[in-house]
C-alpha cells in the first residue's frame, strides 16, 4: 500500500472540499447571513491537508487496491468534514445526524432527518443542495480533471467511483474523459437552470433544484419539494432532466461527435426508455381516479415515475397513498434505478439486462450442455469476467439489503418502512413508504440504524467493493 501517496490525495481532496465551501460562504454573504460556520469548516480543512497534499510524493503509483481505498477514504472524509457547516451553524445540531445529511448529500440520496426546511439559513441549504451536484459525477472525477495524473493510473480511479457495470473512456486521456464529462455534466446544468427560470421559478430556487435534480439527489428548500411551487412546467422540465441525467453520458459525448448510429444501438437506452413509458403509462390508468383531469394524472404520473427510476427522490405527490398496484410499480423502479454512467443509483438497467441474458444462457447450457453461448451486450459478446463481477454484484446487493433490514427491525418501525428505507438508502433514492415516505422523514430512526443507513448509502453509491475493500483486513497486510 502506497500511504503517502493516499495522503497526498486525501489532502488534496480536502482542499478541494473547502474550496467547494467558498461557494455556500458567499451565499451567506448575500443573503445577510453569517459565514462563520463555512470558514471555520475551511481553515480545520487547510489546517489537516496541508501537511499532507504540501509535497507531492515521489511515487504516485496508484494500483487497484489503492484506486478502491482512495474512493471510499476521499468520500469518508467528505461527509465526515462536510457535516461541520451544519453543526456550527445550529441548523443540525447533533454531529451523527448531520453525518447523516451530508452523506445522504454526496451520495445523491436525497434522504433527510430534517422535518422543516424552509427556516434553515440560504447558506446552509445550499451547500446541502451543492453536495448533491458534486457527488454526482464524483468528486475524483472532479479531481482527475482539474489535476494532470499518470492515464493508467487514474483509470484506477475512475473505475472505483463512476457507477455501472461498465467504465470505458469516451478518448484516449484519462484527463481529457474527465474534463468531457464535467463540461457536458455544467452545460446541462445551466440550461436546466435558464429552463427553470423561465417559468418563474426564483433564481436561488432554480439554482438549488438544478443542483438537486444533476445530481439526482432530491433535495428541495420547500418542505413540500418540487409540489409547493404548483408549477406545472416546472414539473415537466424538472421530470423530463431526471431522466436526461439517468441516461450514460457517454451518450452525449456520442451525441456531440455524430455518432448517432452507436447511440441508435446502445440497448441499455431503449430498455430505460421502454420502461419509463411503461410505467408511465400503467400508473396513469392506475390512479387516474385520484385527479381532476388525464393531464394532471400523465404529468404526475410521468413526474414520479422521472424521481423514482432517476433515483432522485423529488416529490410532488404522496404517492404512499397510491394503490398497490403503482407502489409496486414505483419499488421495482427503485431497484432497477437509471443507466450505468450516469449521476443516479439502483442496480444499473445494464446489470439487470446481463443478468436476465445470463439468466436464459444458464437454461440453456442446462438443456444443451455441449452448446456455445455467449452473453451480448450492444451487438458485442461479454467477457466471462464481466459476467463473473455481475453475478457478485448481485449477490452483494441482496446480501446487505437482508442485513440492513434485520438490524433496522430493531428500532420496532413495521416492514414496509425498515424494508423501504434499506432500498431507499443503498439505491440512493431518498424517499420510500410508510414512515419514510414522501412526506415524511428518517429522524425517527436510533443513531445506530442512522449511522449503519449512511453506511448503506455510501456503499450503494460506491457500488460496495471500495467500501468492501477498505475495511478488509487483507488490504492492510504488507505482503
Amino acid at each position: 500500500m502506497n500511504y503517502r501517496m493516499l495522503g497526498y490525495l486525501f489532502g488534496i481532496i480536502m482542499l478541494i472540499e473547502a474550496a467547494l465551501m467558498t461557494l455556500p460562504s458567499i451565499v451567506s454573504l448575500i443573503f445577510g447571513e453569517s459565514p462563520v460556520p463555512f470558514l471555520i469548516t475551511i481553515a480545520i480543512l487547510v489546517a489537516l491537508s496541508l501537511p499532507l497534499a504540501w509535497r507531492k510524493p515521489g511515487d504516485m503509483r496508484i494500483y487497484a487496491k489503492e484506486g478502491f481505498v482512495a474512493s471510499a477514504g476521499a468520500w469518508i472524509l467528505l461527509s465526515l468534514f462536510g457535516a461541520l457547516p451544519f453543526v456550527f451553524s445550529g441548523a443540525i445540531p447533533n454531529y451523527i445526524d448531520a453525518i447523516f445529511e451530508t452523506v445522504s448529500g454526496f451520495t445523491t440520496t436525497g434522504a433527510s432527518i430534517l422535518q422543516e426546511i424552509e427556516s434553515l439559513p440560504k447558506g446552509i441549504l445550499f451547500w446541502r443542495s451543492f453536495t448533491h451536484w458534486v457527488g454526482g459525477m464524483g468528486v475524483l472525477v472532479f479531481m482527475l480533471a482539474i489535476l494532470p495524473a499518470d492515464n493508467g493510473q487514474a483509470m484506477h480511479l475512475l473505475r472505483a467511483e463512476v457507477p455501472g457495470p461498465t467504465k470505458d473512456k469516451i478518448v484516449p486521456k484519462m484527463r481529457q474523459t474527465a474534463l468531457i464529462l464535467y463540461g457536458i455534466y455544467m452545460c446541462l446544468t445551466l440550461i436546466l437552470i435558464f429552463l427553470l427560470l423561465l417559468t418563474k421559478m426564483p433564481l436561488y430556487d432554480s439554482i438549488v433544484n438544478a443542483f438537486a435534480t444533476a445530481g439526482t439527489g432530491g433535495f428541495s428548500v420547500r418542505n413540500a419539494s418540487i409540489g409547493a411551487y404548483n408549477n406545472p412546467a416546472a414539473e415537466w422540465i424538472i421530470g423530463i432532466f431526471m431522466l436526461v441525467f439517468g441516461i450514460n453520458f457517454n451518450i452525449y459525448f456520442l451525441l456531440l461527435v455524430k455518432r448517432f448510429k452507436d447511440v441508435f444501438k446502445n440497448e441499455e437506452l431503449r430498455v430505460f426508455l421502454i420502461i419509463c413509458l411503461l410505467a408511465t403509462a400503467a400508473i396513469t390508468l392506475n390512479t387516474i381516479d385520484y385527479f381532476s383531469s388525464t393531464g394532471d394524472a400523465v404529468r404526475t404520473a410521468f413526474f414520479q415515475v422521472s424521481t423514482i427510476v432517476s433515483t432522485t427522490g423529488f416529490a410532488t405527490v404522496n404517492f404512499d397513498l397510491w394503490p398497490s398496484f403503482s407502489k409496486t410499480i414505483m419499488l421495482f423502479l427503485m431497484i432497477l434505478g437509471s443507466c450505468a454512467g450516469s449521476t443516479a443509483g439502483g442496480l444499473k438497467i445494464s446489470r439487470v439486462i446481463i443478468a436476465v441474458k445470463n439468466m436464459f444462457r444458464s437454461i440453456k447450457k442446462t438443456v444443451r450442455p455441449r452448446s456455445v453461448n455467449v452473453v451480448r451486450l450492444d451487438g458485442e459478446a461479454l467477457p466471462e469476467a464481466t459476467l463473473h463481477v455481475t453475478a457478485n454484484y448481485l449477490s452483494i446487493y441482496f446480501a446487505l439489503i437482508v442485513a440492513v433490514t434485520l438490524f433496522l427491525s430493531i428500532d420496532g418501525f413495521d416492514l414496509e418502512t425498515n424494508l423501504s428505507a434499506t432500498l431507499a438508502c443503498i439505491n440512493n433514492i431518498g424517499p420510500g413508504f410508510s414512515v419514510v415516505g414522501p412526506t415524511g422523514n428518517f429522524s425517527g430512526f436510533s443513531y445506530f440504524s442512522k449511522l449503519l443507513l449512511s453506511f448503506s448509502m455510501l456503499a450503494g453509491r460506491l457500488e460496495f467493493m471500495p467500501l468492501l475493500i477498505l475495511f478488509s483486513p487483507n488490504t492492510w497486510k504488507r505482503n
